[in-house]
């Protein structure tokens, strides 16, 4: 009995390996001169004024993890976007000003430099643009800028990183945006096992998730790449994909609320998912858990269906060519690096 037990067992994990195997051979498993594509440029791109070099990435470290940049001084930006939780906060939406529930998720900070919009609804055109933001907003850090700006320009340590960065420009606004996007350009992810395996490390991903990437782009199959676009998985656009939470009473409408066109209500930006797998839950509600769950909501074709983008529709994936794309994704993390938190000025 336990010969043909042992004897059974071992059948239907040949046969298990078969159907994978042809499964895997329906696609390349080596990369194609195509896929060249998704090789992400090795720094960003940065203005003409504020091209990164040293003073200007440590003046802009020192900005986005000191607390006092905050009306109440206990909040950063690395209060959001915290390299614990991918340069997320682990959240499903953000807290602000007092601990404030906010309606959004805290989107990640990697790769963000390589982006040419920015904030899920698109409000803001570049890193520098944005920097400001969340100091601005009464409902996030709460700042008054005129006590902000008078503190920095008596602060004796500020004074000096200012100078060695930006020579001869004032500590205002322009200026600590500038830093604070410099840093922020540092932030980037492109040595994953996806990365290696392009540059030719055939060890790199597993047979599923070689599988995994190419269902990912099969405009037939998972079609993600559709707005998960090369390099960054982003197209840098708008979608509204169905979230269960746009049939609520005065749902979220993203970008509509800054563009009022009928197609974009509802609509967010495309995340990138460089990283992905550190920066649960998702979606900007956050309201899915795992990755499985984001792949889920897709084969279902979203769930309200109201304003729905045309790029929504049933997937009909099987469980396995699921668990593929999500093993994927997993191989878009870049291995964690030490991080040093930069030395606060005393005043």
């Amino acid at each position: 009995m336990n010969a043909l037990k042992t004897v059974t067992t071992a059948v239907v994990l040949a046969l298990a390996a078969i159907t994978m195997a042809s499964a895997a051979s329906d696609y390349a498993m080596s990369p194609t001169p195509e896929d060249q594509k998704w090789l992400l440029p090795a720094t960003p791109p940065a203005p003409a004024d504020n091209q990164p070099n040293a003073a200007r990435v440590e003046l802009g470290k020192m900005l986005f993890f000191d607390p006092r940049l905050s009306s109440d001084s206990n909040m950063s930006c690395a209060s959001c976007h915290s390299p614990l939780f991918g340069w997320s906060d682990g959240l499903g939406t953000a807290r602000g000003t007092k601990s404030k529930v906010l309606g959004r998720a805290s989107p990640t900070v990697v790769n963000t430099g390589y982006n040419t919009i920015h904030m899920w609804d698109g409000r803001k055109a570049t890193l520098e643009d944005q920097a400001m933001g969340p100091m601005e907003s009464m409902d996030e850090m709460a700042m008054d800028l005129s006590a902000l700006f008078k503190w920095l320009n008596t602060s004796p340590g500020y004074q000096t990183a200012f100078k060695k960065a930006y020579p001869g420009e004032a500590i205002d606004a322009k200026t600590l945006s500038k830093s604070i996007a410099s840093f922020e350009r540092t932030v980037v992810s492109n040595e994953s096992p996806f990365d290696r395996w392009l540059h030719g490390d055939a060890k790199a991903m597993t047979a599923e998730q070689v599988r995994g990437f190419r269902l990912f782009t099969d405009a037939g199959k998972g079609n993600c790449a559709a707005c998960h676009q090369a390099p960054n998985f982003t197209d840098n656009g708008f979608h509204n994909i169905g979230l269960a939470s746009y049939d609520k009473p005065s749902p979220d409408v993203g970008r509509f609320a800054i563009k009022p066109v009928k197609s974009l209500k509802g609509a967010f930006k495309t995340p990138t998912l460089r990283d992905i797998e550190l920066t649960a839950p998702y979606f900007h509600d956050g309201s899915a858990k795992t990755l499985m769950e984001v792949v889920e909501h897709y084969n279902r074709g979203g769930v309200s269906k109201t304003d729905l983008s045309p790029e929504m529709k049933p997937l009909n994936l099987t469980r396995e060519e699921m668990q593929a794309i999500v093993a994927f994704m997993q191989a878009l993390t870049t291995p964690p690096k030490p991080f040093t938190l930069p030395a606060l000025p005393p005043q």
